[in-house]
């Protein structure tokens, strides 16, 4: 399927000062496409999302939003883009209907479209019985979804999600993670989200940055080859090296795990066990137990994040940096 490319980043950074807590990343999202977007604290990930959605200038590099530069077009740019950051900006002391009847008019819905435009965000959100209610006085849930009205109520091409289904109960997150399907159909939709199921279930492609590099950009079909990468986990009654099984062919990576037991990732076409057999032999490790695995999202994240220094961006996260934005688009119509 060859569909439209409608959020195009190239050569993207960010520096805090010195400090660079994004460091030149690239990456497409065209339409059709629900794009997870994952990565530990402090990676970088926040900063990114603050940069797509134009609320931080990249220090470097270029965004384009249905064809609009960012910098250059900055309000067609952001017009074409639907947000909901992790904290819903919602106004307690406004009903449901009255705060999406304002947030039409921001997003310059004609007067005569905007009860159209927000009786079908209401609908798509399971919102259509609470119009009336104080959004104040809504469960934490439904503010949440009244949040993912606001960013979908002018019909962005872009859509970003930040943590939609925080705070939900399992039948709400099952609503709205069938939602940003639906979404995904016909827009491009980025979710941030920590819950890893949630990605494998909902996204096409899936990213994880890392100390503000793009550690893994792949499709889900490539991801489900990836998880194929399969994973032996080993306990020894002495002690063991590894830095020699790291040594051995199809290895890819060693770490320690609990009770000081080793997980080996291997690739799939190159089975490791033979040789690690013999080697426990060769150097008296006394194995006591190998167990083949499968790598599963989880593996995979923990593997390409694993935490070998102070984190990119949090060190940014405590300075004192002031960041110019730019002025709103006016008062609505």
């Amino acid at each position: 399927m060859n569909h439209t490319t409608l959020l195009q980043v190239d050569g993207l950074s960010r520096f805090y000062g010195p400090l660079q807590a994004v460091k030149n990343i690239s990456f497409a999202v065209r339409q059709g496409e629900v794009l997870g977007f994952l990565g530990p604290n402090g990676a970088g990930k926040t900063t990114t999302m603050q940069m797509l959605t134009g609320n931080l200038a990249p220090s470097q590099g270029r965004i384009t939003v249905a064809g609009h530069d960012l910098l250059e077009d900055p309000r067609a740019a952001k017009a074409a883009i639907g947000y909901l950051p992790e904290q819903p900006p919602v106004y307690r002391d406004l009903t449901v209907d009255e705060y999406l009847d304002y947030c039409a008019a921001l997003n310059r819905i004609a007067r005569g479209q905007r009860r159209a435009a927000r009786d079908a965000a209401k609908e798509k959100c399971g919102l259509t019985d609470v119009g009336r209610r104080l959004i104040g006085n809504l469960s934490k849930g439904y503010q949440q979804r009244v949040g993912i009205a606001q960013a979908i109520i002018h019909l962005p091409p872009v859509i970003i999600l930040d943590e939609p289904t925080a705070g939900l109960d399992p039948i709400q997150i099952r609503e709205i993670r069938h939602l940003v399907r639906e979404l995904g159909k016909e827009h491009s939709v980025i979710l941030s989200t920590h819950i890893l199921t949630e990605v494998q279930t909902v996204c096409n492609h899936v990213q994880i940055i890392n100390k503000g590099e793009l550690v893994l950009n792949v499709s889900s079909d490539e991801l489900a080859q990836r998880m194929q990468s399969s994973v032996l986990t080993l306990r020894f009654r002495n002690a063991a090296d590894p830095a020699a099984i790291a040594k051995l062919a199809g290895v890819k990576n060693v770490e320690t795990a609990d009770g000081g037991s080793l997980r080996v990732y291997h690739e799939p076409s190159a089975d490791p066990t033979e040789a690690l057999v013999k080697l426990c032999v060769e150097r008296n490790w006394g194995l006591a137990a190998l167990i083949p695995q499968r790598a599963s999202l989880e593996d995979i994240f923990l593997e390409l994040t694993k935490d070998d220094g102070v984190p990119t961006e949090t060190a940014a996260t405590h300075m004192d940096v002031q960041v110019p934005r730019e002025a709103g688009s006016g008062e609505p119509p």
